[in-house]
């Protein structure tokens, strides 16, 4: 547990790894936290030969609830605000690579188009760049299934928190305000090499995120993964796990000199 003054505290865990190698720090989706990765963090940073952090956000897991109500600036804030506050006391200066579902997918990207010194590369999940129907679409289904009582097993990982941070999450996509969320326009801004994954079945999002990812970030490679749909490393862990580490394995690897 990780207490940042006058925010609150954030559940926090480490994965061990060479400390030479970048630190991959994992950030969950709009209604997850650490305990809902399953074992993909573990898999990836031993597949990869690096270190990690995992944290759950707050009003997320096991962290502090949320006690403002969410703006529809939230990913933004998420971005400004939190993960560099977590980075600062937990890895000052050392380089790493951030590694975002969904949510956690736009914050990744936000969060490169800020250019921190010791980030190497972002690899994103399921990321939103835009709003689209098909995305309001799985979301009203997802509230109509909560109203139905059939989303209860949420309760296993937010507790008492479990209401608080779904309605923050399903009622700010949903707001009419944030029809018009967009962040394509800070994609240029992302100087680091970013690798971009999406499920083929992905019933949050259509290709379109991908491709506005790929056409808009200066070093960006987009991948579709088979067999899949919006959680890719639970669905299909095998090829997720194969195309990140190869991706970091890229970032981290010291240059070779070519023979002369």
């Amino acid at each position: 547990m990780v207490e940042l003054q006058g925010y609150g505290r954030l559940h926090t865990e480490s994965i061990a790894g060479p400390p030479q190698r970048p630190v991959l720090v994992f950030l969950h989706e709009g209604l997850g936290c650490v305990a809902m990765w399953k074992d993909f963090p573990q898999r990836l940073c031993a597949l990869a030969g690096c270190p990690g952090l995992v944290y759950d956000r707050l009003g997320y897991g096991l962290s502090d609830p949320l006690t403002t109500p969410r703006s529809i600036h939230y990913l933004h804030e998420s971005t400004l605000i939190e993960l560099p506050a977590v980075l600062a006391r937990l890895l000052p200066g050392r380089p790493y690579i951030v590694i975002g579902h969904s949510d956690g997918g736009s914050i990744a990207l936000l969060h490169g188009a800020a250019r921190p010194d010791a980030l190497l590369g972002v690899i994103t999940e399921a990321a939103h760049v835009f709003v689209e129907e098909v995305t309001l679409a799985g979301i009203r289904s997802a509230l109509d299934a909560w109203q139905a009582g059939k989303l209860r097993g949420l309760e296993r990982y937010h507790g008492s928190k479990t209401g608080t941070i779904f309605h923050a999450w399903a009622d700010t996509w949903l707001a009419p305000a944030f029809a018009h969320w967009n962040i394509e326009g800070v994609l240029a801004s992302i100087a680091c090499p970013v690798l971009a994954l999406q499920g083929e079945g992905d019933q949050y999002g259509t290709q379109a995120q991908l491709a506005s990812i790929a056409a808009r970030a200066p070093n960006a490679r987009r991948l579709m993964l088979p067999d899949c749909g919006h959680t890719p490393h639970l669905e299909n862990p095998d090829a997720t796990l194969a195309a990140m580490a190869a991706f970091i394995d890229h970032l981290a690897s010291p240059p070779r000199l070519m023979s002369p």
